[in-house]
């Protein structure tokens, strides 16, 4: 392997020392955990876009970042020299996927037809790479929010012109998807959204996004593509209100538009927390519709109302996540842990990118060892089957949930007793004992 990052690969190093260094603690890629290998389970991805292209900027401040890579200047050459870097810092990381958007990995020129052909140059080099180190792409997208024609969005933009061109640009970056042999391809709304309600028609918008992924699922089926579409929901920022605000909304888009069986699911803990929503919510809600797909791995700032894309390393989280990936069987039927992260600005050294992302593969190996763990005990699960244990246990509870029930024979069943017995039938949740025990677990896993 060459040496371009002067770091050597990374090693599993155990808890014995309690400072963090070039190491993984808990992430061990074979160990066999809930009857399966921890990478089986986490599917690491690095994004292109953060870990390469990131300068490290902040709205105060220019870009920190220092990258072995910062000697090319001209932009083709900086882009394919970024493969070479991106796939030894795969390796030495020890993750087999990656993530990109089009625009990451090769710069635009004065037409799409210019666009593309650079794109394909890099694409070569890629498809060069992934054939000697045999890292797979998780998923790629089309990145149809940074440039000034986007400003009012792509699909929902108010310009045929500007549809026109997204469609394009997408037809080109599902040909990629197909030959990089991408397990996903995710949807990401940047600018799907308004600014102002007085000048939106907000259901012609919606409108023409449903019919700009319906074609997206004719051209995949044209071309033979097999991924997996993913939508990535998101509330705000950049724009007032985005469309796909939740995973709530987001499936009552994909059920209305009749989408939902061509689509899954994409969850990024951040943006969970900017819908006011915890990342464990928006897993369970996607879960409950037979919708989740993949995830993206980062934390925000709570105290800032803003994405902040920092590395993962709260174990509660963590935990809970994981929590939810077990009870399902994977994370999606073809999904990972993708790190939409960046260091923060005032980590800009290139050990510091490789430490970042340990941390957040060492917090997700340790959630899914605490995850493993409360599963192998059914402490959440017993919790929830005493919890309604009436449904369950009684012909009422039955007849409620089987649908023999009508208004009338509740009213026969309850008309007569007494409040002191209604009283009796709640029960305390007990919910400071249980988050307790949740973080006893958390404890006890880990060491």
């Amino acid at each position: 392997m060459p040496d371009l990052w002067d770091i050597e690969k990374i090693p599993f190093v155990g808890t014995e020392k309690l400072e963090q260094g070039l190491g993984f603690r808990y992430y061990q890629p074979e160990r066999t955990v809930a009857g399966k290998p921890m990478k089986e389970w986490l599917r690491f991805a690095v994004a292109y876009w953060h870990t390469f292209d990131q300068r490290l900027t902040d709205p105060f401040g220019d870009g920190t970042a220092q990258r072995p890579y910062d000697k090319y200047t001209d932009p083709l050459d900086l882009a394919l020299a970024k493969v070479d870097y991106a796939f030894e810092f795969y390796q030495k990381l020890g993750v087999e996927y990656f993530c990109f958007h089009d625009r990451d990995i090769a710069p635009e020129g004065d037409t799409l037809r210019e666009s593309n052909a650079r794109l394909d140059k890099v694409v070569d080099r890629i498809a060069e790479q992934q054939k000697a180190t045999g890292v797979k792409l998780l998923w790629n997208t089309s990145n149809l929010f940074t440039n000034p024609r986007f400003v009012s969005g792509a699909a929902s933009s108010p310009s045929a012109k500007i549809f026109a061109y997204a469609g394009a640009q997408l037809k080109h970056s599902l040909e990629i998807a197909k030959r990089l042999g991408a397990e996903n391809y995710v949807f990401w709304g940047g600018r799907e959204g308004y600014e102002n309600l007085w000048n939106t028609d907000l259901r012609r918008e919606q409108d023409h996004m449903a019919r700009f992924f319906h074609l997206a699922v004719d051209y995949a089926s044209q071309i033979g593509l097999d991924a997996q579409f993913l939508i990535e929901p998101k509330p705000k920022e950049p724009t007032t209100h985005q469309y796909d605000f939740d995973a709530a909304t987001t499936i009552a888009f994909l059920r209305s538009y009749d989408l939902v069986d061509h689509f899954k699911l994409n969850l990024e803990g951040n943006h969970a927390n900017l819908a006011g929503h915890s990342y464990q919510h928006e897993i369970r809600v996607a879960r409950a519709a037979g919708l989740l797909g993949s995830l993206d791995a980062n934390q925000g700032d709570k105290l800032i109302g803003w994405d902040m894309d920092e590395f993962p390393s709260d174990l509660y989280e963590t935990t809970a996540a994981m929590w939810e990936v077990l009870a399902e069987g994977s994370i999606g039927p073809h999904g990972g842990l993708n790190f939409d992260a960046k260091p923060r600005r005032t980590s800009f050294t290139a050990r510091d990118l490789f430490q970042a992302h340990i941390v957040g593969m060492d917090s997700f190996a340790a959630g899914l060892l605490v995850a493993a763990k409360l599963h192998e005990d059914g402490y959440i699960e017993n919790l929830v089957a005493e919890r309604y244990a009436s449904y369950t246990h009684s012909a009422l509870g039955t007849g409620i949930e089987d649908g023999s029930a009508d208004l009338a024979s509740l009213e026969q069943a309850i008309l007569d007793v007494p409040q002191s017995e209604l009283l009796a039938a709640t029960a305390s949740d007990h919910l400071e004992a249980v988050k307790a025990t949740v973080n006893n677990y958390i404890v006890a896993a880990l060491n």
